[in-house]
């Protein structure tokens, strides 16, 4: 089963939101639910996945989030394929994104693992990777 949704608290939820409104329609997910203090995504087209919401924070310093530290690693979103990743990567790459590891295969995971990872306007750490190339079976 898939996780049912996930929570992320952000410093600047405009800023967030700006971003995000951008990124998670390239990923397959549409907006659900916007509000004071909140906005989120859910898998488009009625899939079934994880729906991810973001928060303003509470409380604490703007810039004292790390990856490094207890907590938020990274989010990883599955594409379809490869190309996906490569265009996510410009994305990123348009938008000033700290790309940490360019796309490339990760054998360790397992064999056709393919991803990119970089740092969101917040600091965290998003993975976008291909399990599989389905474009290969058009």
């Amino acid at each position: 089963m898939p996780l049912g949704h996930m929570g992320v608290n952000v410093p600047d939820l405009a800023r967030a939101k700006k971003y995000y409104d951008e990124l998670m329609p390239m990923l397959g997910f549409e907006p659900f639910v916007s509000g004071e203090g909140e906005f989120s995504y859910r898998p488009a087209g009625g899939k079934i996945g994880t729906h991810l919401f973001f928060y303003e924070s509470a409380e604490g310093d703007p810039g004292a989030y790390s990856r490094h530290r207890t907590g938020l690693q990274h989010l990883a979103f599955i594409v379809k394929s490869r190309a996906a990743v490569e265009e996510a990567h410009r994305w990123a790459v348009e938008r000033g994104g700290e790309v940490v590891h360019p796309p490339r295969e990760w054998p360790q995971y397992h064999a056709g693992y393919y991803a990119v990872f970089w740092l969101d306007p917040h600091g965290f750490m998003l993975e976008v990777v291909c399990h599989r190339d389905d474009s290969a079976r058009a």
